[in-house]
């Protein structure tokens, strides 16, 4: 797929693997709209990149979600739609009652998941009109095996992932023009991500790779560890669960 000269929208686009998107995406001489909660992160990504698009817009809010609709119709619509905006909560175990528990499930599930659809949703007719369209949805390594450290986290990016591989095959049964790429990124340096001690890659690193395929049309691009654990899960469950929960984490969950 060509990027350059395509417009693309990228929610989550104020910090982290959004905004090295836009950065990189700007470089590959592409139009870049993003979106975000955060008025001052989008300010400040607008002063380190003066040719963005901001929009304030939370994923999880409908009429955010509509009045986006809107706004980008009239600054002349997109070619792609990079759904990055995502969340995460502390982890808890499951095994005890807690009714944040639930609290963070809905949470998650409405930025990670209902979020993604809904927008997708409002957008699926614009990109159908493009002669050459996509839509990008962020997953993760956990889609692939459950983690003990984010026991709420990890089920709505194997949701998203399995409406993913639905979404491009439906598409293809209707003959259309619009991509669908899955990006499953291992641990990545980001805010989300900075209390853990983990083995992490940078944004720089991830969004290279991402862009990497979509110009050769690799639909599933699996980045760093993601790529090893993918092949061990298969022939291998019960060890690729035991790489992702060390058992050094059980003691954080008593």
């Amino acid at each position: 797929m060509n990027i350059k000269g395509k417009t693309i929208l990228i929610t989550g686009g104020g910090s982290g693997i959004g905004l090295e998107s836009a950065k990189q995406f700007l470089a590959e001489g592409a139009n870049v709209i993003i979106t975000g909660r955060n008025s001052a992160k989008l300010e400040a990504a607008k002063k380190l990149l003066p040719s963005l698009i901001i929009i304030k817009s939370d994923v999880e809010n409908e009429e955010d979600a509509i009045a986006l609709l809107d706004k980008v119709t009239s600054l002349g619509g997109i070619d792609i739609l990079y759904n990055n905006a995502g969340v995460g909560s502390p982890a808890l175990n499951l095994g005890i009652a807690n009714d944040q528990i639930l609290k963070n499930a809905v949470y998650e599930m409405n930025v990670n998941y209902f979020g993604v659809i809904r927008l997708n949703n409002l957008f699926i007719n614009m990109l159908k009109s493009r002669k050459e369209a996509a839509i990008i949805n962020t997953t993760s390594i956990l889609s692939l095996v459950p983690a003990l450290e984010e026991p709420t986290y990890a089920p709505t990016k194997t949701a998203l992932s399995f409406y993913t591989r639905t979404l491009r095959k439906n598409l293809e049964i209707l003959k259309s023009n619009v991509k669908v790429f899955e990006l499953l990124p291992p641990v990545v340096a980001t805010e989300m991500t900075a209390n853990r001690n983990d083995k992490k890659i940078t944004p720089e690193q991830l969004v290279k790779a991402l862009v990497s395929g979509i110009k050769k049309d690799q639909f599933t691009i699996r980045v760093g560890d993601t790529k090893l654990l993918y092949v061990v899960s298969r022939f291998f469950p019960k060890l690729a669960f035991n790489l992702v929960n060390p058992k050094k984490i059980y003691a954080s969950l008593k």
